[in-house]
């Protein structure tokens, strides 16, 4: 190569890393101008990223609060009166001729515990002279009972002290035999919850179905340690009009419980976390915002003093409160799919800046390219919500009962904790008494309301 054909070459070669350059510099001016555009429409933090607030310099005095003598307290419907009088003078000794109410006072105390009934259910034959043969009567005792020796209110008490107070067996034994005399084996208390759980099985598949048939549902997991081994405890969840709660326990992660879980009946929008096993579902995604928001949060305490990181965290967290006031304000479905639209395309502008490098953005970046389509679906979709904070707090009690009693130690053991946590959880979500429910589809009809 000649040394003219080596400087035209060369030229050529400036000339395109010129033209680069410019283009670079375009698009840093005009992402400049969102972040400014942004900055500028900067929020408080959300509850729960703890921002840096400026110390005040004088502490304004609180107003005394007028005392309030216990009116918050509501008087409840008496059991029992007992009136307390004189019946001569203190002073003279005279009798009393005349009484008024001067003072009351509810105590509210527990009656004395009282040992277990036991009902003895006997079978006596008739003899007939007609017929010249004995006849035996049709068993009268409750159903619920079977061939078992435990009764429905008994039964449905251990199912509410395991699953609600998550006591271990042991300590359910304890508080049977002290407060109500009842001599019942650990043995026994586990078969009783199996008992429920088995009786109970049409409720909770259509507790499960009808979570399949919402518009909207909520999955999670976490841990549980079942005979020594890791597993996982995967929740569905719902909100109003009708709370579900449904659990099922699964040795694995994958992406394939997911599937088996929604089955085919579901066609709503799914809200989880960013886990790669909830990509099986071929619908619509709502990614969860705290999750997100909490990782920028992060993002900027690692990298305090790098101003294109705080920036850039700043942004996104903006276009978040872009997207709730587009979410709480007045559309019609076809300018909410716009917003959603355009919503997306600022989240991918914003992937775009750093996914392709080695920034401490490129992560989280390339999470915006990824999932920018499942981020706003809470736009469009009026009562959906951009968190998974329901299902997060759903596994709460399973993981209070796995701190206590360790996990379980079979499978069996596993399936009666996760379907009866699911039958009495979907009670308490409903605003309904758990050992109430119970009771009633086990057959007992209590004649007294439990609040």
């Amino acid at each position: 190569m000649t040394l003219r054909e080596e400087n035209a070459k060369l030229r050529q070669e400036n000339r395109e890393l010129k033209t680069e350059v410019e283009k670079l510099r375009s698009r840093l001016a005009e992402m400049e101008a969102i972040l400014a555009t942004l900055q500028k429409k900067e929020k408080s933090a959300p509850s729960f990223v703890k921002a840096n607030k400026p110390k005040r310099k004088k502490k304004k005095r609180r107003k005394k609060r007028a005392a309030q003598h216990n009116n918050s307290r509501r008087r409840e419907t008496p059991t029992r009166i007992e009136t307390h009088r004189l019946e001569a003078c203190p002073t003279c000794g005279s009798g009393l001729t005349k009484h008024k109410e001067s003072y009351r006072r509810q105590i509210i105390d527990m009656p004395e515990p009282q040992p277990v009934e036991i009902v003895e259910h006997r079978l006596e034959q008739g003899w007939c002279d007609r017929c010249r043969s004995w006849h035996v009567p049709e068993r009268q005792w409750p159903e619920a009972v079977g061939q078992g020796r435990i009764g429905v209110r008994l039964t449905g008490m251990v199912g509410y002290m395991r699953s609600i107070l998550r006591l271990p067996f042991r300590q359910i034994q304890a508080f049977l035999q002290s407060v109500h005399r009842a001599r019942l084996s650990v043995g026994e208390l586990v078969n009783l919850s199996r008992k429920v759980e088995q009786k109970l099985d049409d409720e909770v598949r259509g507790i499960h179905q009808e979570a399949r048939g919402s518009p909207y549902l909520h999955m999670d997991e976490t841990g549980w340690r079942e005979d020594g081994q890791n597993g996982y405890i995967w929740c569905q969840v719902t909100d109003n009009p009708r709370p579900i709660r449904y659990y099922e326990y699964h040795q694995s992660r994958a992406g394939k419980i997911v599937e088996s879980m929604i089955g085919d009946g579901f066609a709503g929008v799914l809200v989880s976390d960013f886990y790669s096993a909830y990509n099986t579902y071929s619908g619509q995604h709502q990614r969860c915002w705290v999750h997100l928001l909490r990782d920028l949060s992060q993002l900027r305490e690692e990298h305090p003093a790098d101003a294109a990181v705080v920036a850039w965290c700043v942004g996104v967290k903006n276009l978040y409160h872009q997207a709730q006031e587009t979410a709480g304000a007045v559309q019609s479905d076809t300018a909410r799919k716009a917003s959603v639209a355009r919503l997306a395309e600022m989240a991918r502008q914003f992937g775009l800046m750093y996914a392709q490098s080695n920034h401490p953005c490129r992560a989280l970046a390339k999470r915006l390219l990824r999932h920018k389509d499942e981020l706003f679906q809470f736009v469009r979709y009026p009562g959906l919500s951009a968190n998974n904070n329901l299902a997060e707090r759903a596994l709460r009690s399973l993981v209070v009962q796995r701190k206590v009693s360790g996990g379980s130690r079979s499978q069996q053991g596993s399936q009666t904790s996760m379907r009866l946590a699911s039958l009495f959880q979907t009670w308490l979500a409903r605003g309904l008494n758990p050992l109430h429910e119970c009771w009633r589809l086990l057959g007992c009809h209590p004649t007294w309301a439990i609040s």
